[in-house]
């Protein structure tokens, strides 16, 4: 998966310190897709690391401009903009339709593993369980996976005409830090308002 099209971003504050890492989705040459949270509070520069190779430095990002932290219905989407290409096939955005309860799915991030053991691309299967306008649910079982910390950002992917497509931006998790329990949420990207933000700020990313 060297050549993966899931992508961690690492954010630093004002002081250029580290300050905690989520994942993302190249969208187009130079865009990625992730989560506002990881974008919101003391985030001052964001760093793309591809997967092999050197970090490559954002020019600018943004966030959905109505999120908010304390409202857990607002959409929690954003966008990075790299200063040169990111030499990965960007993924398609599910903008045709929705997921739909019980369509198999596939999660993929840069998250730590139960033991706290990271930063590693991984990918796992499993299954839509929920839906709303602004959020996609999955659950963790004996044979569906689980995001972790870190996997925030990462895409939740569903196959469309034979294409794997970004139906949601993995966003939060009821237990936190657990790998193995509990809801995970996406925000959905059929969502109108999420698909004019990113479209808004990345005018040629792919439609499935």
């Amino acid at each position: 998966m060297a050549n993966s099209s899931v992508v961690l971003v690492n954010m630093r504050d004002k002081d250029g310190l580290p300050i905690g890492a989520c994942s993302g989705t190249v969208i187009a040459s130079r865009a990625v897709l992730t989560a506002a949270h990881c974008l919101d509070g003391d985030t001052a520069a964001v760093r793309i690391f591809p997967g092999t190779g050197s970090e490559v430095v954002a020019e600018s990002f943004s966030k959905y401009p109505l999120y908010r932290e304390s409202d857990s219905s607002s959409p929690d989407v954003g966008v990075v903009i790299a200063s040169q290409d990111l030499n990965r096939v960007p993924m398609r955005l599910l903008v045709s339709r929705s997921a739909q309860i019980g369509e198999a799915a596939v999660i993929g991030g840069w998250g730590k593993d139960a033991l706290g053991n990271g930063t590693v691309l991984r990918a796992g299967t499993t299954t839509v369980s929920g839906i709303s306008a602004t959020f996609l649910q999955t659950q963790f079982s004996n044979s569906s996976s689980s995001v972790c910390q870190g996997d925030s950002g990462g895409p939740l992917l569903v196959s469309e005409g034979g294409v794997w497509a970004i139906a949601g931006v993995t966003s939060a998790v009821t237990v936190s830090g657990s790998c193995t329990a509990g809801t995970n949420f996406y925000t959905n990207v059929h969502h109108p308002d999420v698909v004019a933000f990113i479209f808004g700020q990345v005018a040629d990313a792919l439609r499935q």
